[in-house]
């Protein structure tokens, strides 16, 4: 890629992260209510110790880091560089205060322009880009973290007025079908990927119909009415034995006051629009809804040959598909092979992407996975019979 091209799309992606902060207290970067959630700050220090210690410590003769403790603290999962802060100790340290991490973003930023500036090779175009898709990442994990923190909070706060991201409607109800036979899956062409999604092969499905319309908040309402949390046998045991010991009994943020449905939203709590898509449910509810149904989940890769029949894009989507590596896939060496690889065990596939996705970021050949119980993300569901 162009130098002066990808430097500008690194300028952009910095920025966006500190526009998605501009509306938030001093208070609002420190907590983190539970393990899976993260602090703002912490997401905000991260990804620029992603730029600092896998491109400018490497590749910027002379770079000197902005502090000799960053990496223990902003490390998150990577063995191969070293020791870290717990996951659920993110929260606990009041220091970097929050005007150091920022100055420490424009110091990584500086170097990292002067670093574009000049002729870059394949290796550290690549890397570039893997930073920037990581950061989007990190951007849509902020919002979502941040929704779960604030929802805590009695006061309902408000992040932005303008940004209750689950109003959006379905445009088309139908049911499309797709033939029996050989489907190509996996990504191929020109462009960034994960490395998850390679090798490019070749994948055998049955006919099958698939909803073009995700699940909405008033068809997910007649499941709960109907006793759908309560009848064991809709639930896969791990499902059911999560339910009852967290007393789940709606999808997150929901509340029923005076016999009405709320949400909670970054806009505030507001009341459940009944045709508005469902979001924020976990692979075990999503998968009773279908069983309730007599309907199922797609597999990842009925989702991804059909996905150019249907619009996709508002939830990402539950499949039922265990996250695991395609035919050829390989581990690159060093901490960059930690990405995604050493994650394919007891997680589900989720396709698509959500609206708190970064624009752009997504593809239909994308490989988003999580653990089942968790329902923080905007996640939801289609349907196939």
């Amino acid at each position: 890629m162009n130098g002066t091209v990808l430097a500008e799309q690194y300028r952009k992606t910095r920025q966006r992260t500190e526009e998605l902060c501009a509306p938030l207290t001093i208070e609002d970067y420190i907590p983190q209510p539970a393990v899976y959630v993260s602090p703002p700050r912490w997401h905000i220090a991260h990804v620029t110790w992603f730029f600092e210690e896998m491109i400018l410590k490497k590749f910027l003769a002379g770079y000197k880091e902005f502090h000799p403790r960053y990496n223990y603290l902003f490390n998150s999962y990577y063995n191969n560089i070293g020791d870290r802060t717990r996951r659920d100790h993110r929260g606990y340290m009041t220091r970097p205060g929050i005007d150091d991490i920022f100055a420490y973003r424009a110091h990584v930023d500086n170097h990292m322009h002067e670093l574009l500036s000049r002729e870059t090779d394949g290796n550290i175009s690549s890397l570039v880009m893997l930073g920037i898709n990581h950061e989007q990442q990190h951007q849509e994990l902020l919002i979502t973290d941040l929704k779960y923190t604030l929802s805590l909070n009695p006061l309902h706060p408000v992040y932005k007025e303008v940004f209750n991201l689950v109003k959006d409607h379905n445009t088309d109800s139908r049911f499309i079908h797709m033939d029996a036979g050989l489907y190509e899956i996996g990504f191929a062409g020109e462009g960034f990927c994960y490395d998850n999604e390679l090798a490019r092969h070749k994948v055998y499905l049955q006919s099958f119909d698939i909803s073009k319309a995700l699940v909405t908040n008033a068809d997910y309402m007649e499941f709960i009415d109907n006793g759908g949390y309560s009848n064991f046998n809709y639930w896969l045991d791990n499902g059911w034995t999560w339910l009852k010991e967290n007393n789940i009994s709606s999808p997150l943020y929901w509340q029923l006051i005076d016999d009405e449905w709320y949400y909670y939203t970054l806009a505030g709590l507001v009341k459940i629009d009944p045709e508005a898509i469902l979001a924020h449910i976990s692979f075990y509810e999503a998968n009773a809804y279908a069983a309730w149904k007599g309907l199922r989940l797609p597999t990842e890769f009925e989702w991804e040959a059909a996905s150019p029949h249907f619009p996709w894009g508002l939830r990402w989507e539950w499949t039922y598909s265990a996250y695991l590596p395609y035919p050829g896939f390989t581990i690159a060496p060093g901490a960059v092979g930690e990405y995604n690889g050493k994650f394919m065990a007891n997680q589900v596939v989720l396709r698509g992407a959500s609206v708190a996705t970064s624009p752009g970021h997504s593809r239909p050949t994308y490989r988003n996975f999580f653990h089942p119980l968790y329902q923080w993300q905007y996640t939801g569901i289609r349907l196939v019979k």
